[in-house]
């Protein structure tokens, strides 16, 4: 376990010894005794948050709502800046699901999401309360990692597959870091764009042009957050120019890219997530 520390933010974080048994699921632990209003920032996954701690975290969402405890949240949540999360004595296992692999992982497409966050007793009823506590028993998170690894493969094995052209698509846009046409993607696996767009959007929750700006956007955050100059970020991402780096950025976060360079939920991916995540 290392610790983050990031102002007056310390975060104790853990990460696994073994990668996941499932392609395009990675996983980090998190143990914060006093989580203060954290920005969540847009991230191209489907986020599984699994806590089991003293404490509970909160999230309060745009619309006025709150959600506690272990919740679900479609690619790109908290797009517009609007959603904080914070809590004390927060422990967690946070995972990342490719939307490729989220149907099958959570038993609902992510387009079912809406791009909200939905706790996880609803969606999976009594099972959830039960993963709690046997998260809470467990003594170390290595022996915790193993056991949510376990238990997500099981569902993703039992799962339904999207399609083999949405899933290529989605790998050609993050394989790209967000530099494709959604034409090229059509041409290249034998659909219309139209077809591309209904089954993409249905199968993992965002069209193929949301897709793109986000996976693009991810990129060019962590490179702000990493100390480089936006002119150059803009020009190295396939922006038009720094105002339109600018534009999105606001878009996605709500905050100018300068501030966004030192955003806590983008700055402690290097220790949680060290070598997974779109690209650098």
């Amino acid at each position: 376990m290392r610790t983050f520390m990031h102002g007056a933010a310390v975060w104790d974080v853990a990460c696994p010894q073994r990668p996941s048994r499932v392609d395009g699921l990675t996983m980090a632990g998190f143990r914060v005794h006093d989580l203060d209003a954290l920005r969540m920032v847009p991230h191209p996954a489907v986020t599984l948050l699994l806590e089991f701690g003293a404490g509970s975290p909160v999230l309060d969402c745009a619309v006025g709502q709150q959600q506690r405890g272990s919740i679900v949240a479609g690619p790109g949540f908290g797009s517009g800046g609007t959603v904080r999360a914070w809590g004390e004595n927060v422990e967690c296992v946070q995972v990342r699901l490719s939307p490729v692999i989220a149907r099958a992982v959570l038993d609902v497409a992510p387009a079912d999401l809406d791009g909200a966050v939905v706790s996880l007793d609803d969606l999976w009823g009594r099972e959830a309360p039960r993963i709690r506590e046997q998260l809470a028993n467990v003594s170390s998170w290595q022996d915790r990692f193993a056991f949510t690894d376990v238990l997500l493969a099981r569902r993703y094995e039992a799962g339904p597959p999207v399609d083999a052209e949405v899933a290529w698509a989605w790998h050609r846009i993050i394989g790209s870091r967000g530099l494709v046409r959604v034409d090229e993607l059509a041409a290249e696996v034998g659909w219309s764009r139209k077809r591309l767009w209904s089954r993409f959007r249905s199968q993992l929750g965002l069209p193929p042009k949301q897709a793109v700006k986000l996976v693009r956007f991810d990129h060019a955050a962590h490179r702000l957050v990493s100390g480089e100059h936006a002119a150059q970020v803009a020009a190295d991402t396939g922006y038009a120019d720094q105002s339109h780096l600018h534009r999105d950025v606001m878009g996605f976060t709500g905050v100018t890219p300068g501030t966004v360079a030192d955003e806590r939920f983008l700055a402690v991916d290097d220790i949680a997530w060290p070598s997974s995540g779109t690209p650098r």
